[in-house]
């Protein structure tokens, strides 16, 4: 009988990403449970079967390792966004601010990590964004320019659209999430569909008494 082969040993990169993807999941795990708060770097060693100090191997600081979730996150927002299907018109845009709520509401803790979080690796207004550095915030504005080219929305500029429209929801959602706004979820989705709503009619073309639908199409504006 053939002796077993033994097992080929991995070699040293393989074992650093593997563990620093561990390192990864245990954090995320850890800031799902408790957020930045319960975010323990002993507790997330004894996870993954290190000392503390081999973290450091891996993530400079604690702080690094933070990044390393926020951009986590941000790459989960980016997928979602990349996966909404196409639409006419401002659709599209109204379908990114509907599943930013979802993803607020649904997954409260990946929205933490990916908008509340301060982080050097968060993207920051206006110029990451004008940069193209955010997938999400590229496919926003591209939504927009077309809407604009089309004249569905005034010639305005288009990074102060998204981010009055950004600021919006992100503080609607805020108000929500300690508590100030009154109303349970179902209340709050109506109250957020309509702001945004209303902020997005607000950058509308107007055409000779014809108001741009948010779906592109022209409909009478009604006299007083």
């Amino acid at each position: 009988m053939r002796p077993a082969l033994a097992a080929a040993p991995l070699d040293v990169y393989t074992v650093y990403v593997k563990t620093r993807e561990k390192i990864l999941d245990a954090a995320r795990k850890a800031f799902d449970r408790g957020g930045l708060e319960g975010l323990s770097l002993r507790d997330v060693a004894a996870q993954v079967g290190i000392t503390p100090m081999a973290i450091y191997r891996h993530f400079d600081s604690k702080d690094a390792l933070v990044d390393a979730l926020v951009l986590d996150a941000l790459g989960e927002w980016s997928a979602i966004v990349a996966a909404l299907p196409p639409g006419e018109g401002l659709t599209q845009l109204e379908r990114g601010n509907e599943a930013f709520l979802d993803f607020a509401l649904e997954r409260p803790r990946r929205f933490e990590a990916a908008f509340l979080v301060h982080s050097r690796k968060a993207r920051r207004y206006p110029d990451d964004f004008i940069a193209g550095l955010s997938p999400a915030g590229s496919v926003q504005l591209r939504i927009i320019e077309k809407a604009m080219a089309q004249g569905v929305l005034e010639a305005s500029s288009p990074i102060e659209i998204m981010m009055t429209q950004s600021a919006l929801s992100q503080g609607l959602i805020t108000l929500y999430r300690a508590g100030r706004i009154v109303g349970g979820e179902k209340e709050f989705r109506e109250i957020y569909r309509s702001s945004m709503r209303r902020s997005l009619q607000s950058f509308m073309s107007k055409h000779k008494g014809k108001v741009r639908r948010i779906d592109g199409k022209a409909s009478r504006r009604k006299r007083a």
